[in-house]
Order: structure tokens, then sequence, then C-alpha cells
């Protein structure tokens, strides 16, 4: 949250840190003082299941929470058993109930079905206004309820989602937990594929199935047998009969018919008790119902064929069943639990997790195959399995719940995973790179140059610096007109335009504000309006130094460097500073004029008028000046050494003299490094970067030097810092290059 205050000094925002932390406390103890308005919204006895304990746990703490129930879907018709009874049994009251359900059993009724909700919800969740509405599973009316509550602005938790199950409820599912903005999910693997999905980690819950801290508590009921009488028949025996449970595949409607059908008959054919449950309302249900009583199961001596079984009996059946059969979801789900032996039939479950008691028969095109299946499994017993839970969900639930902040903001954000570039051949990448124009100003020469993503110089145009304001904007347009022409043959795309030049600049406007000596006729110059008009391209404009600190943040040592120091030593002294992964410009845009730290209070006079600044001892004129004073004195050339009339004695000789063992020149590249190294001392002590990086021609004259004070005069504190050489060839082009990289893609704001 802080991320935007980076800039600020530690103290103060430590103090910030504090003061949200004693804020947000303030608003968990206001909102404590109130309970938490939780709706639940349950669609089928399914889904009841799962949601019964999360109420009753919400029901025995009134002090926290405010409880209101809706009901909906198949809970209200009376040919799925009227199940809305049994919550009112559990004695929940229920704020609403809303007749939702379109008759038809196919696919066109499920989509009126949808709609019918989502005219009837508003009114229902507008009188209600819950702070949060909980939602189970991946029924197409939680598919409702979740798109109603989000277009309200209503905060979503969702029950289940992440999982598999390879039919339309995997794509219903994940469509809830898009709109859902909290999770609380069964398994891992569940959390892992909502992370994979972009749902912000902070707000998915790895809580168990609500449904296993009761049917693991509950499942050695003493009056087990008396359930399986009232159910099976005063004969039937523990883990001599069959629970069969089937449902259609709604994207398959004709082949789960087929697959019902063949159970159907190897059922028949296994002659075992079996109790058959009626299945879900899916499109394709009336079909089941049809071919059931075609084959006359509802008068079956072997069959006890119902709608519904109150959950608390149900679970008692499949825990001493000798085998279940089917494709719901309870058989690779608690069934597991109790260690029963399952058939899986179909696609419906396919990605589902499951323990070893579930034996898959996906192709179930066959009554033979069926029939051998339940040969293999029936009156097995399995390992108990924990996938789905450990009996402490609804504990952890609630207290999830407790956690919500009503005053975060109810836009949701993902979590997207950073993208990778695509380094990869391919068509777009054959036909056009991605590229900018750098241009740079320098006291003698104007640079064009065309850079490509990866920092490769395209190709570079290099003119004189004319003189005159007029011929200089004339030719850097010139010189760009050219360049975005070749452009096109080397198949880059120019993204803008990026300006490097000495002085000083306000880089919010593309001004030059006022520069160096060497460039005349260049203070209080707008060059963003016309570069960026003439050539239509967008034109961001720094300082060379600036720019240096740059180029080595996106293409060199700097790169992935919170803090460090750019220093450029060539004709005059300059550089850039990077904090918090941010180039620091200053309030009138002259920070980081390296060059006019002051080191000495009598040194040589510097060009910006002052004396004994790095620049003045440090620089390549000031070498420069005393090459040509120890030449005049004839205390520079040594045997083999001379200087051609038409040649101007400059930086290099000394260098050459020093290097040939000449003490004078050896003494004033001393007395500069020792400068530079001084003045780095300061830079050091003032900013306390991590790194310190030596551009330009002298560069490598300079490191050691530059090590040796800061081992003797910087703070213990410091003297670690590493100082380094710029690998970069042409920091200021690359520099010049890296704003327009970087702002035009929108890498960085």
């Amino acid at each position: 949250m802080l991320r935007g205050l980076d800039a600020r000094n530690p103290h103060e925002l430590y103090f910030l840190r504090m003061q949200r932390a004693e804020e947000k406390m303030e608003r968990l103890e206001n909102r404590m003082k109130r309970r938490l308005r939780v709706c639940v919204a349950t669609c089928n006895r399914a889904d009841y299941s799962k949601l019964a304990p999360i109420m009753f746990g919400l029901k025995a703490q009134p002090e926290l929470f405010e409880l209101e129930v809706v009901v909906l879907g198949s809970h209200l018709i009376d040919d799925y058993g009227n199940t809305f009874r049994m919550i009112e049994q559990d004695e929940f009251d229920i704020g609403s109930k809303l007749h939702t359900i379109v008759r038809g059993e196919d696919e066109a009724a499920m989509v009126e079905s949808v709609g019918l909700a989502l005219v009837k919800l508003p009114d229902v969740l507008q009188r209600l206004a819950p702070d949060v509405l909980v939602v189970h599973g991946d029924r197409f009316d939680a598919l409702a309820l979740a798109t109603a509550a989000a277009l309200m602005n209503i905060r979503i938790l969702h029950l289940e989602g992440g999982e598999v199950s390879g039919t339309i409820d995997d794509s219903i599912r994940h469509a809830i937990s898009k709109l859902a903005h909290y999770h609380a999910v069964c398994t891992r693997s569940a959390e892992s594929h909502l992370i994979a999905m972009c749902e912000d980690h902070s707000r998915i819950l790895l809580a168990g199935c609500p449904s296993y801290d009761k049917l693991l508590s509950a499942h050695q009921r003493d009056d087990y047998t008396d359930i399986i009488k009232t159910w099976l028949g005063d004969d039937v025996k523990e883990q001599d009969y069959i629970v069969a449970l089937q449902h259609p595949v709604t994207t398959d409607i004709k082949n789960s018919i087929k697959i019902y059908e063949l159970m159907l008959d190897a059922l028949i054919s296994f002659k075992k008790r079996t109790l058959i449950l009626f299945p879900n309302i899916d499109a394709g249900s009336k079909e089941m119902v049809r071919v059931m009583r075609k084959k006359g199961i509802e008068q079956h001596p072997n069959f006890r064929a119902v709608k519904h079984v109150p959950f608390d009996q149900f679970f008692q059946l499949v825990a001493h069943a000798g085998c279940m059969v089917g494709n719901s979801s309870c058989g690779v789900r608690e069934a597991g639990a109790f260690g029963t032996p399952v058939i899986n039939l179909g696609t419906r479950q396919t990605g589902r997790e499951t323990g070893e008691n579930v034996l898959h028969v996906r192709d179930a095109d066959t009554q033979n195959k069926i029939y051998h299946a339940l040969e293999l499994q029936f009156g097995k017993r399995y390992p108990c399995s924990k996938i789905y839970g450990d009996g402490n969900a609804v504990p952890r639930i609630l207290k999830f719940l407790q956690s919500i902040d009503l005053s975060e903001p109810l836009q949701k954000k993902f979590c997207f995973p950073a993208v990778r570039e695509n380094i990869s051949q391919d068509i777009d990448h054959i036909l056009e790179t991605q590229s900018a124009l750098a241009v740079d100003l320098g006291g003698t020469n104007l640079r064009v140059a065309i850079i490509s993503m990866k920092g490769k110089v395209m190709r570079k145009y290099t003119q004189p610096n004319p003189k005159t304001y007029e011929e200089r904007i004339e030719l850097i347009l010139t010189m760009c007109k050219q360049a975005i022409a070749d452009a096109v043959h080397l198949n880059c795309r120019i993204l803008g335009v990026g300006v490097s030049t000495g002085g000083r600049v306000n880089p919010q406007e593309g001004i030059v504000l006022d520069s160096t000596k060497l460039i005349k006729e260049w203070s209080s110059v707008d060059l963003r309006a016309p570069v960026s008009r003439a050539l239509h391209l967008p034109v961001w404009v720094d300082n060379d130094g600036n720019c240096a600190a740059l180029a080595e943040k996106k293409f060199g040592h700097g790169s992935g460097v919170e803090n460090f120091v750019t220093i450029i030593t060539g004709t005059g002294i300059g550089g850039g500073i990077i904090q918090h992964g941010e180039l620091i410009h200053g309030s009138t845009f002259c920070a980081a004029e390296l060059g006019h730290i002051m080191v000495s209070l009598e040194g040589p006079e510097c060009s910006c008028g002052s004396h004994g600044c790095i620049e003045a001892f440090s620089s390549g004129l000031a070498l420069q000046r005393e090459a040509k004073r120890l030449h005049d004195e004839d205390l520079l050339l040594l045997d083999g050494m001379s200087v051609n009339n038409k040649e101007q004695v400059n930086a290099v000789h000394l260098i050459n003299a020093a290097r040939l063992g000449n003490r004078k020149a050896e003494g004033v590249l001393h007395t500069a490094g020792t400068a530079l190294g001084v003045g780095i001392v300061n830079i050091l002590h003032t900013v306390n970067p991590s790194l310190v990086i030596l551009s330009g021609v002298l560069a490598q004259h300079y490191v050691t030097p530059v090590q040796q004070v800061i081992s003797q005069r910087a703070l213990s504190s410091t003297r670690d810092i590493k100082v380094v050489t710029s690998d970069l060839e042409e920091p200021a082009l690359l520099g010049a290059a890296s704003m327009v990289l970087d702002y035009a893609t929108r890498r960085t704001y």
C-alpha cells in the first residue's frame, strides 16, 4: 500500500505505517461492534449439505453474525422432494423462497431458469442488503446468484472453487470464481488452480469441505442399522447393498442417458438390493427418469427409488454400503472419508481428486463393463481418505468471514503473472522489432541511433553539432527522418524519440532550461513540441548524466539494483542517481550535478564559475589544461613521445606520459583520481547507494584511485560499496532510448 511513498524518508514511512496500522485496527474494532450480515443462498439438496454446517456455525454466534437464508432452485419443486422443508426442520428462518426453475429439463429450460433467477434476485438482495453472499459450487442457479451479487456490489464468498470435474460444471464453477471476491477451497490443488487463474492468494482460504465437519464425527451413529432398514428393508445387512446416483452430463446428454440405461441393466443383473436416487434437475434428467420407469425400477423388488434422503441418513447409507455407483460428486468426495468402494461412470467427475476407493469406468459403453466393475468393488473396504477435509472447515470459514474488511475497495484485483518477453522467432518478430530513436547532443557532435528493445544499436548517424539553434533543430529533424526511413528496411518499428543533452532539463515539459557552455544557444529550448510535431512521435528529453544512469538501469550494471549512482567521466563530469528504482531530478531539475560537488575550497576554477569542483580536477578539459601547462613547461614529453605541430595537446598525451613514468603526469592523474574519490565519498554519505558505476572514456583510469580513497576516507558502513566501470559503449544514446522503450511500452509509469 505504501509503494507510492517509497521516495519519502524512512522515519516518515515508519510513522505512516504506524498510523495506517492504527487506522486499520480502529476500522476492525468498529466493524466488530456490528454484526456481519451474511446471506447464504442454497439451490438444491446437494449444496445444502455443504452450506448447512456453515449456517449452523453462523447461527451459533449471533453476537458476530446476522444470518439470512435464501432458498431457490429445485428445493421448491415437489418432484425433487420439496427439500426446503429440511431447512425449516433444521430451524433456519428462510428469508426468501424464489421459484426460479423453468420446467422442461433441457438446455433451453436451464437458460430460462438462470434468466428467471436474475429477474427475481435483485429485489431480494436489495431488501436483505447482505455484507457477504455465500455461494456454493458449480450449479447454474449459483451462477445466477453470483452474477446478481457481483453487479449489485455485494461481496461473494465462493465455496469449492478451483476444482475440476470435466463437464460444463467446470465452466460455471470457474465463472463463479471470477465473480467471487473470496474463496474457501477444499484441497491444495484447488487452491493452486485458483492462483493459476490469477485470483488473489490472500483471499483464498484452504478450509476443507464443510460437510466433512459433520460426517467425520457422525458416520458411526449407533442407529445406522435402523436407517438401513428404514430405506432398504429389514432383511438388508450392512455392506450388502448398493447406493446408486447418476446425473445427466449436459454437454453430452445422449451418451449420459445411454450410460444410465447400461447402469440400470447391470444393477438388475447384479441382484443386490439398491437404493437409487432420482437425478438432479439438469437438462436430460427427464429422459433419465423415463428410462428408469420404462425398466420398472420403481416396482422392482431389488430397488428402492427415492427423490430425497435427509443428509444425516444419506451419509449413513453411503458409509455402510457395499458399493456406491454413478457419477455424483458424493462418490468421489464424501464416500472416500468412509472407505466405501465407488464406481464412477462416465466423464462427469473425471478431473476430481479421488482416494483409492474410486474405480473409474470412463467409457461405460457396455453393461458387462459396469457389471465387472461391480464384481471388483462390491463388498471391499478401503482406507479412509481425508483429501477433501479434516473436520475443521467451518471454524476456519467463520474466522475468514470475520477477517473481511468491509472498508477495503470492493473492486477485485487479479494477480496476473509477469509476461515474459517473447524471444522466439515468429512472423511478428521477423517483420517488426520495437525500437527507439535516440538523439545525443554533445558539445562536438550530434548523434542519432535506432536502438532495439534489447539495447542493440541497429544503425547510427553522426554529424558535427551546428552552432545555432535553428541549424541544430533542422539537423535533428533531418537525421531523425532519415533514420525513420531506414527503420522500415531494418524491420524496426519506431515507438518514439529520446533526447539526451547537456545542461539542466525539465523532463516533464521536454524543455532544456539552460545548457553547458559547449552547446551555444541552447537555453529555454522546447525540444519536445517541434520534434513531436514534425515526426508524429512521442518525445522524451533528459540530461545526459541522467540518461547514462537510465542506460545502466535498463541495460547495464544497474539492472535490478534499487539504489545506485552513475558518474560520467568525459569532457565534463556528470551523472545520475537512482533511488528506489527511480531517477532523482530534484525540485529545480538540477539534482545529480555530480561534477559540481566541491572537494576543495582553493581548487582551480570550474566552468560553472566556482572553484574546487570535481569537474575542475577530473574532467577531460581539466586534464587537457594540465597537459598543456606541463607541455608549455617542457615537463610533459618523454623520450619516444612527440606532438604534431597541428595537434592540440590533450588528456590522452597526459595519460600516455603517466603510463611511461612521467612523475608530473602521474601526480596530475593522482590528484584528479583523489578529487573524484573524495566527491564520491560525499555521494556515499549523502544518498548511500549500493553501487557506483563509472562511465566514460576516463573511467578505467579512475576506478582504482576511487576505491583507494573510499577505503581510506569513507565511513566504515560505506567502505564495502562496489565500484565498477560501465560496459556500455553508448550510455547517452542507450539512456535516451530507454526512456522511449520503458514509457512507450507502458513497462513503467
